[in-house]
């Protein structure tokens, strides 16, 4: 048997840390063979000496990393997963990539490698498809990327849309102006604004044009240059809108573009643009598909739990 000592900076850091260790205390003793005590500005692992040293190395890395970015419990599960696969960086890999969204707002970090890997192809390539359950920081992610690039002026406007009411986006029957009859189907890409943008911000810049909110139906005819366009709920286009929508990308532009394959809301006899779009994508350069999963949910633990039923279930 080997112990390998840890001894905290400070007694914040031991605080902070030796509260989030608390709650993983169990799983890591049981799936490492180890024992952990925490007691004032250290850390015991007593256990085989190779599970010493990782563990050890996990808790460094961890120690090291929340001095660049914010873990919060949820993460560290995460990245306890991930190390417990074998990969020993994970909070360096999660704490390299900081997207800024306005000097008044926190800057966002991604939770899982997932994400990370969906952050990366979206600074990467020109066109991202980001697909996955509910729950993943699909839309949330690319609109952070979104903000932080007009913020360095990479772009100079941003344009958010969707399908509304589903596929059909056929909005005349609704009451109300066009603005009250698209609000319920763009809210929550407004959501996702106000997280990362003071509000009277926001209104500058949709006053001014900066930022456009818009269903899917009123990019048809436009070439979007300068902008960084944001795709959302893709899975709910044809393939004809999905080819216009593509086709509108102009010169210094980028695109994101999000849905979830297992809630097509289709009429039976139309067949989804984002699953035609990554058969027939799939190998072009400069466009990159990302595939999330459960295990980038993360919304209360409970949502990653709800999915895997139900992917249990369809798949049985």
């Amino acid at each position: 048997m080997n112990t390998n000592t840890i001894h905290f900076d400070n007694a914040s850091e031991a605080r902070e840390i030796g509260a989030s260790l608390e709650t993983l205390l169990p799983r890591m003793e049981h799936d490492h063979g180890l024992r952990l005590v925490i007691r004032d500005l250290t850390v015991a692992i007593e256990g085989p000496e190779e599970s010493t040293r990782k563990m050890a190395g996990f808790i460094e890395n961890l120690r090291d990393a929340r001095n660049r970015a914010p873990f919060d419990d949820l993460s560290i599960g995460y990245a306890y997963e991930a190390f417990s696969q074998g990969d020993e960086q994970v909070f360096e890999k999660l704490a390299s990539i900081r997207v800024d969204v306005s000097p008044r707002k926190a800057a966002i970090f991604p939770k899982t490698l997932g994400q990370r890997i969906y952050l990366d192809a979206i600074e990467n390539n020109a066109i991202t498809f980001g697909i996955g359950p509910a729950g993943t920081g699909k839309t949330y992610l690319a609109m952070a990327m979104a903000v932080s690039a007009l913020l360095k002026d990479d772009v100079s406007r941003i344009i958010l849309t969707r399908p509304a009411i589903e596929a059909g986006e056929n909005l005349g029957f609704l009451p109300g102006d066009f603005q009250q009859k698209v609000a319920p189907y763009l809210r929550p890409l407004y959501d996702a604004l106000h997280d990362m943008m003071p509000a009277e911000m926001i209104e500058s810049h949709i006053e001014r044009g900066v930022i456009e909110v818009a269903p899917l139906a009123y990019m048809r005819g436009r070439t979007l240059n300068h902008a960084f366009v944001v795709l959302d709920e893709a899975q709910n286009t044809t393939p004809q809108q999905m080819l216009m929508f593509l086709t509108r990308l102009g010169f210094d532009s980028k695109c994101a573009i999000t849905g979830d394959l297992t809630q097509i809301d289709l009429p039976s006899h139309k067949s989804s643009g984002l699953l035609e779009a990554r058969s027939i994508l799939a190998d072009i350069h400069g466009l990159e598909f990302v595939e999330l999963t459960e295990r980038d949910v993360v919304r209360h633990p409970l949502v990653q739990k709800v999915i895997e039923a139900y992917q249990e279930k369809r798949s049985s």
